[in-house]
């Protein structure tokens, strides 16, 4: 248990050095600021590490990960992250990211109790239920899953653009765009799912906010 805690350090240090072999500024250029175009709203799976699966370097992608990459409008935690990459490091895009194989996807579409947990996996059942007629007429349990994985993206995508913090940045003129990935674990391939959204042209009515003149100066 110890050793395999070691390696960590291990790792770490030949890290270190080869970045600074590459580059003998590379820290002290990173330390001195964060710039980074995108934010990630990703699953927790240690499967699907932002930056290694995207080929982008420390400084590159602000990351928030949870179980099942739910945007659910109660979690602090996740609006706090949105807040703060919109409107202090101004990135130019949100991505929503799922993957195939979701273990949170998986156990959302049974009815086992796990614990805590099943009280964030009701939101991807209220997903499920939002387009049960599509889902259930898949009869291979595998596809359904990829299939829940998808639409979950979507949705998500959908829930950012309900959010304050998205609006009130496009009523200010913020160039963001808001976009849905899948990222396949068997091939190691993100798929782009064609669902950007940069405005509240497809948003109900009922979920655009008026936005105030306090608001927007």
């Amino acid at each position: 248990m110890i050793k395999s805690y070691n390696k960590l350090f291990t790792n770490n240090q030949k890290w270190v050095e080869e970045r600074t072999t590459e580059n003998p500024n590379f820290f002290n250029d990173l330390a001195e600021r964060q710039s980074p175009q995108f934010l990630w709203i990703g699953c927790s799976d240690s499967r699907v590490p932002a930056n290694e699966i995207t080929g982008t370097m420390p400084g590159d992608i602000f990351v928030h990960r949870n179980i099942a990459n739910m945007v659910i409008h109660t979690d602090i935690s996740m609006l706090s992250v949105l807040d703060y990459a919109v409107n202090v490091l101004e990135v130019k895009h949100i991505i929503v990211c799922g993957h195939y194989g979701c273990g949170g996807v998986n156990t959302a579409m049974g009815n086992k109790q796990v614990g805590l947990i099943d009280n964030w996996l009701r939101h991807i059942k209220d997903v499920y239920r939002l387009h049960q007629d599509e889902l259930n007429a898949i009869k291979d349990p595998a596809k359904r899953s990829d299939r829940l994985v998808e639409l979950n993206v979507q949705e998500q995508v959908y829930d950012l653009t309900k959010t304050s913090i998205v609006q009130n940045a496009w009523a200010n003129g913020k160039a963001l765009q808001v976009h849905g990935l899948v990222y396949d674990i068997k091939n190691g391939y993100l798929q782009d799912l064609n669902i950007t959204a940069d405005n509240t042209a497809e948003i109900e009515d009922f979920y655009k906010l008026d936005i105030t003149e306090q608001t927007i100066s």
